[in-house]
């Protein structure tokens, strides 16, 4: 299920903290909107009866120092870069700082269940929605905020131009809704574009009535051809003649939900040889 609530806030404005460079080759673009911060920070629902949260990306800590503010909710960050370590260490000696790479992580190492939130850096956000959805089972919770293009696409349904394969993959297994817009002056320094945040909430899906793995393959074959009708698209698969036949396979991979991929797998799948 996808929900849009839009909305757009007024800058109230921030110098990025000292010592901390943002840098490019990072990704980094540091949020200066406090309003826009803690907004962020309450749009984590608690959904799942979670209580480990863990941000990416911290920063300067601009929603770090409103997560910290949330008693029912045992934060730590991960944050790859050495000035962004150093300056939290300072301001939150408490805090619990994971001083590596996060897709880099094993997840499976940290708390369970465990909700994610952050400023994503946009040079590896679709990396970090696709290690989410490796760890599903424990992250019940995702508020993110990345490219608008990129939520765009997360959130769009069936027959969009940007509907793909981040697209299918994520609404197999999460609600998904596009909570607000973030104009680039908010930023230090400006991305050339706008941001949104984005919020995935688990479902009730535990297993997908179909092989999970050909499900993937078959969304990521039908969509590295989007122009072509599944029949032309999923010929990697050598599938036999009877399965090319199938009706469904007159469309294009933009044309059909999560339901109707299932269904595809679950009719390819007995004569499906690995």
């Amino acid at each position: 299920m996808i929900h849009r609530v839009e909305a757009l806030f007024i800058p109230t404005m921030k110098k990025a903290m000292p010592g901390v460079r943002p840098k490019k080759f990072l990704g980094q673009h540091f949020l200066k909107d406090q309003n826009i911060a803690q907004k962020i920070v309450e749009s984590l629902g608690g959904h799942g009866d979670y209580r480990h949260v863990l941000e990416v990306g911290p920063g300067t800590g601009v929603l770090t120092q409103f997560l910290i503010q949330q008693s029912q909710y045992q934060t730590t960050v991960i944050e790859v870069d050495d000035e962004s370590v150093a300056y939290l260490k300072q301001q939150y000696p408490a805090l619990p700082i994971l001083h590596q790479d996060f897709l880099k992580t094993n997840l499976a190492e940290q708390p369970s269940p465990l909700a994610i939130i952050g400023n994503f850096p946009y040079n590896i956000s679709s990396q970090i929605f696709f290690k989410v959805l490796d760890h599903r089972n424990s992250v019940p919770e995702v508020v993110g905020m990345i490219q608008k293009e990129v939520g765009d696409r997360i959130c769009s349904p069936p027959g969009s131009k940007v509907y793909g394969i981040l697209s299918v993959l994520l609404q197999a297994y999460y609600n998904i809704e596009y909570l607000f817009t973030v104009e680039p002056q908010v930023f230090h320094p400006p991305p050339k574009v706008r941001s949104a945040v984005i919020r995935l909430q688990r479902n009730s899906v535990s297993q997908l009535p179909c092989s999970e793995t050909l499900f993937r393959r078959i969304v990521k074959q039908g969509f590295q051809n989007r122009r072509k009708t599944l029949r032309n698209a999923l010929k990697p698969l050598n599938l036999p003649e009877p399965i090319r036949q199938l009706p469904m396979l007159n469309l294009r991979a933009e044309q059909l939900s999560v339901n109707d991929f299932v269904q595809l797998t679950q009719q390819i799948e007995p004569s499906w040889k690995p």
